[in-house]
């Protein structure tokens, strides 16, 4: 077992992030955007992937235009995007490593849910596909009265919709904008992938290179 309080401890709930986290999509939305880009003949200043990371897809649309100049695209943009992201995740649906066994196993303890800026049905599809989506209870995405990330609504709604406190539920997350919604909202937060740096790392309670790590299968095996 090790030694990080983190995992001495049982969260009341759990709520995952989905693209990038549960579901290897983030790469999904990276050749929507060049696509996109590429169909409107359009360039953005360099480090916009990073800058667009987990954004909804409509700030990223608009971002896009922004960037390039033509601000008036927005909707046309963020309307290509979706269509481009639909069709690569039904191409090919794939989960993260070690997702599935985190998600199987901590359902044996704790209400589940997943917190997204993606639209309802992608989720949906996408945790259908992986054999993921009965595990879950609920599934969050920003609507009229649910804002994106990075404000907390979308984790907030989550965790009420659980039955539980923020204070004693747990956000899995793999990008800035979506730790900044779990902080906000008041969870404890484990970031994942590859290190960040020092100043997004000491946001979170914890950060992780993947979910097959193993101290997080000694976590939920105890």
């Amino acid at each position: 077992m090790t030694s990080h309080p983190l995992f001495s401890w049982t969260p009341t709930a759990i709520v995952f992030d989905c693209d990038g986290t549960l579901m290897d999509t983030e790469r999904h939305w990276q050749d929507a955007r060049d696509l996109t880009l590429r169909d409107f003949r359009l360039t953005t200043a360099d480090g916009f992937a990073e800058r667009s990371k987990g954004l909804h897809y409509t700030e990223c649309g608009q971002l896009m235009a922004d960037e390039s100049g033509r601000p008036e695209l927005g909707g046309e943009l963020t309307e290509r995007l979706l269509d481009h992201f639909r069709a690569l995740v039904a191409e090919d649906p794939q989960t993260m490593p070690g997702a599935g066994e985190l998600v199987a196993n901590a359902a044996k303890f704790a209400p589940l849910a997943v917190a997204s800026n993606c639209p309802l049905d992608v989720v949906d599809t996408c945790l259908r596909t992986a054999n993921l989506r009965q595990h879950f209870d609920h599934i969050v995405v920003p609507g009229p009265d649910v804002r994106p990330k990075p404000h907390p609504d979308v984790y907030l709604t989550a965790v009420r919709l659980c039955g539980a406190d923020p204070a004693e539920s747990l956000a899995v997350e793999d990008s800035a904008c979506g730790i900044e919604a779990a902080t906000r909202a008041g969870l404890r937060t484990m970031g994942v992938g590859p290190w960040p740096g020092e100043d997004l790392a000491a946001t979170v309670d914890i950060w992780v290179a993947s979910l097959d790590d193993p101290n997080i299968f000694s976590w939920y095996s105890r």
